[in-house]
């Protein structure tokens, strides 16, 4: 599928990102000197910037325009489809620990097809709320020939052309389908704790797998949000 301009654009912009062109709070060119760099309507490149700032990379700072974020953004994990919340961008979150190699929990492991005992890469996040206080705690699980293949996915720093595209890149695999799926449980004691919530308190699991163009897992993410913030919001034609 043919790559939109506005696409390239913002491509090329992630890529200067992740190279240290432009560093956390520094000021990213404008959507007019864009339009003069690519030749394209100011239009064009001001969709572009809102890919990036959609996505967390970048945001507007009033009387400079926009910078990249000093703060990691993340977006909960699943709810992808047209319709969500998840495509209107993201929260603030903080890393928990360091990625590490762990066998992941049964189901994680059963939709990621990995045998009892195989460990598979974790990467442990916290979302977070406008007053700083805990949304959800994600893991992402990614199976070993992509953490393999994409050894960033070790590192405590934040990928700044985001996860997606960096797996992408490396492995030329990347996301066509996902699936979700919602239950309800008490919290663990290691969730309470992270999450700020009493003990066993209700929560809502969402487990997100992102699947590539053969149909491969690429990574499967469990989300806990305390049953008091969990919100899903569909919208269908009917």
């Amino acid at each position: 599928m043919a790559v939109l301009k506005y696409e390239e654009i913002a491509e090329s912009l992630r890529a200067r990102i992740a190279a240290g062109e432009f560093a956390p709070g520094e000021t990213i060119p404008s959507g007019r000197e864009l339009a003069d760099q690519w030749d394209v309507s100011r239009a064009t490149a001001i969709k572009a910037v809102d890919v990036l700032r959609n996505d967390g990379v970048v945001v507007a700072k009033q009387g400079t325009g926009f910078v990249v974020t000093e703060t990691p953004v993340a977006r909960p994990a699943g709810a992808r489809r047209a319709g969500s919340a998840r495509i209107m961008g993201g929260m603030p979150f903080v890393r928990v620990g360091t990625p590490d190699w762990a066998e992941p929990p049964p189901r994680v492991a059963v939709v990621l097809g990995l045998s009892p005992g195989v460990q598979a890469l974790r990467r442990t996040r916290i979302l977070q709320l406008p007053d700083g206080s805990p949304n959800s705690c994600v893991e992402a699980w990614f199976p070993p020939e992509i953490a393999e293949a994409a050894p960033r996915l070790a590192d405590t720093a934040p990928i700044a052309e985001g996860t997606t595209r960096y797996v992408r890149r490396q492995t030329g695999r990347f996301p066509v389908e996902g699936v979700d799926v919602t239950t309800v449980r008490l919290a663990t004691e290691v969730e309470a704790d992270r999450l700020g919530v009493a003990p066993s308190a209700p929560v809502a699991v969402l487990l997100h797998t992102a699947y590539d163009q053969e149909g491969r897992p690429l990574v499967c993410e469990e989300g806990v949000t305390p049953s008091s913030l969990f919100e899903q919001v569909d919208t269908y034609a009917m």
